[in-house]
């Protein structure tokens, strides 16, 4: 019988695919929303949820597209593994991260890598990367 070998290092978490939020509501919204699930116009209170957000991101959706073009923010997912940062290193540049959506460092990236290249995050959604790293960019984070 062929043998297996089984790796002993641990396995790197796939990026969240969403962030995990909490809200509070006044007893009658609570309770319309609970009506609107009862009687079968959403699943349950998350879809309801969503399903507000997603309108509210549409009726503003204008608002929101000028405001990424003028702050030049990125749109979307913004990763930065080690071989980019080497890069920009070696470049002698200094990253100004701007995204709307999700940045994530990978969680290979030093602590002395992540200072020595990242100048500034602006993320206006969620910030992916290890608690060390985090913690060295703290005053770096906006």
């Amino acid at each position: 019988m062929p043998s297996s070998s089984l790796s002993t290092q641990p396995r790197a978490k796939p990026p969240a695919e969403s962030e995990k939020i909490t809200i509070n509501l006044g007893y009658i919204d609570l309770g319309q929303v609970d009506l609107l699930v009862a009687e079968g116009f959403y699943s349950n209170r998350t879809d309801f949820i969503r399903t507000a957000i997603r309108n509210q991101l549409t009726t503003h959706g204008d608002a929101v597209k000028q405001v990424v073009a003028r702050k030049t923010l990125v749109l979307g997912l913004q990763s930065f593994g080690v071989a980019e940062l080497e890069a920009a290193r070696s470049a002698g540049q200094m990253l100004d991260i701007r995204v709307l959506g999700l940045a994530s460092i990978a969680s290979d990236v030093s602590v002395e890598l992540a200072l020595a290249t990242i100048q500034s995050i602006t993320v206006l959604g969620a910030l992916q990367a290890s608690a060390a790293v985090k913690a060295a960019l703290a005053s770096r984070i906006h």
